[in-house]
């Protein structure tokens, strides 16, 4: 996309957490992840659409204590159904960070879903989700101008209730990126500090090397506070 309007293709890493997600709560209380690779309709026979949907997931972590400490996460949670752990292997599993890993089926109420929130909003899944330390992270396309963006994450976080945070953004258009890089200039003191700090320590690298709870602790500052900081200041390098 270019500074005039023109569309092109935009590219987005998004730090995610909305209410009541089993694998939000239960990374957020164990160590290991998941990754979500695909989501599959429950079949209903009175023809009405499913109460659930079950999908393909992957658990992961560092040691089978910490896998299966977070199975048991997963099915303690109220928003999780039965867990189905599969023998074959959907080869997916060479993907997947950490030591151990194991895939499994979970049914669960797509109500629940972000999924179709941010598809509403133009944003489309291009990668598997991971979640780790109670948020999720989307690798995402946006089919729209980049000027809507903005507008249409804050519709996100509307209407799934949910914390967004966009670490990182790419266009085909490099005049795109140094505009982006001219509008540093135009954060306030707060918002650079915070920006440069999540920077300077790996938020923005890929697998993230730091979180958003380590970043306030290190600036002393509230949790809501920094997210409020990032939020402003992804906003106006996202404005066009």
């Amino acid at each position: 996309m270019s500074l005039d309007g023109e569309l092109s293709s935009v590219r987005l890493t998004l730090d995610l957490w909305h209410p009541n997600c089993w694998a939000i709560e239960a990374t957020d209380r164990t160590g290991g992840g998941v990754l979500a690779h695909a989501v599959y309709n429950s079949p209903k026979s009175d023809g009405e659409g499913p109460n659930t949907v079950r999908g393909l997931f992957t658990a992961f972590g560092d040691t089978s204590a910490e896998v299966e400490r977070l199975l048991d996460a997963i099915r303690d949670s109220e928003h999780s159904g039965e867990v189905f752990e599969l023998q074959e292997r959907f080869g997916r599993a060479r993907d997947a960070p950490g030591n151990v890993v194991r895939e499994f089926f979970l049914e669960y109420d797509p109500a629940e879903m972000v999924c179709p929130t941010l598809l509403e909003n133009g944003f489309v899944h291009s990668a598997p989700v991971r979640i780790e330390d109670g948020s999720e992270t989307w690798k995402l396309c946006f089919a729209g101008d980049r000027s809507g963006i903005e507008p249409s994450l804050d519709a996100v976080r509307r209407t799934a209730g949910a914390e967004v945070t966009v670490t990182s953004i790419t266009t085909a258009d490099a005049s795109g990126r140094s505009a982006r890089a001219r509008r540093l200039d135009t954060l306030t003191a707060a918002q650079r500090e915070v920006f440069e700090h999540a920077r300077e320590t790996g938020y923005y690298e890929w697998p993230r090397e730091t979180t958003t709870r380590e970043l306030a602790a290190d600036l002393d500052i509230a949790k809501s506070t920094l997210l409020e900081h990032l939020r402003r200041a992804e906003s106006k390098l996202l404005d066009p």
